[in-house]
């Protein structure tokens, strides 16, 4: 039975991870801070599925966190997806650095290291993926948010164009606005964006997966969000930092 590791698994992208690996027959270890929810989630989907469930509470923030997931990791899994991730309600001056900081760790640092937890196992088998949860906002200018998942994207192909040649994937994910619990959790007011652009946390996850079947290292799920990343790397940065600049102080 093939296993997989998902952070931040108990909501939004997380736990439709959870639900499609294992309606696929995947063993699932749940990577959270509550462990309240995370127990409860493990036990939904045992019930559901009919899986092994394993659970650890883990904040990716803290040095205990990571070094707890790390270990876990280097035992091997053949599916790592780092999904955890949060997002600031103000703009950059108006954050406290530790809050920054935070992120950065979250979304760079915790990527990095779990990561290179997974592979060396992973490359030994010569079987095994890491799907690394970006975001379209990547590929924008807007604050400290964007700029780490630009990260992680290049940090995913850079990774992915190492490992040419094997059976060992990389692919970074890089959803539009999805509806999860992230966006209330970040205290942001999204009512100003149309409707048509919001997806299906469901629908991202299974195109998320064929494109890995596919061995494509970036997935941009839906082809609303293919032509927004398109036009958005025509128009100049400049430009592109401006607009990004007025949607996020009319939201």
């Amino acid at each position: 039975m093939p296993s997989a590791l998902i952070t931040g698994a108990t909501a939004g992208l997380g736990a439709a991870f959870a639900r499609r690996l294992a309606a696929d027959g995947f063993s699932l270890v749940l990577v959270a801070r509550d462990e309240g929810r995370l127990s409860a989630s493990a036990e939904e989907l045992r019930l559901r599925y009919g899986v092994k469930v394993e659970v650890l509470s883990a904040d990716l923030a803290a040095e205990e966190g990571l070094a707890a997931v790390e270990r876990r990791l280097r035992e091997g899994v053949d599916l790592l997806v780092n999904n955890a991730g949060f997002g600031h309600p103000g703009a950059f001056l108006d954050v406290p650095v530790a809050d920054e900081l935070r992120m950065l760790t979250v979304h760079c640092e915790a990527v990095l290291r779990l990561t290179l937890a997974a592979l060396p196992a992973m490359r030994k088998r010569d079987r095994g993926a890491v799907v690394n949860v970006a975001s379209v906002a990547a590929f924008f200018t807007r604050g400290t948010y964007s700029a780490s998942k630009a990260w992680v994207v290049n940090f995913s192909e850079s990774v992915a164009a190492e490992l040419t040649g094997g059976r060992v994937r990389v692919m970074a994910l890089c959803p539009g606005f999805v509806r999860t619990e992230f966006h209330d959790r970040a205290s942001m007011d999204v009512s100003g964006i149309p409707g048509f652009l919001w997806l299906s946390a469901d629908n991202v996850v299974n195109e998320a997966m064929r494109d890995l079947a596919r061995g494509r290292r970036v997935s941009v799920p839906d082809i609303r969000y293919k032509v927004i990343v398109g036009v958005g790397r025509l128009v100049p940065r400049g430009l592109s930092g401006e607009i990004s600049r007025r949607l996020g102080r009319r939201r």
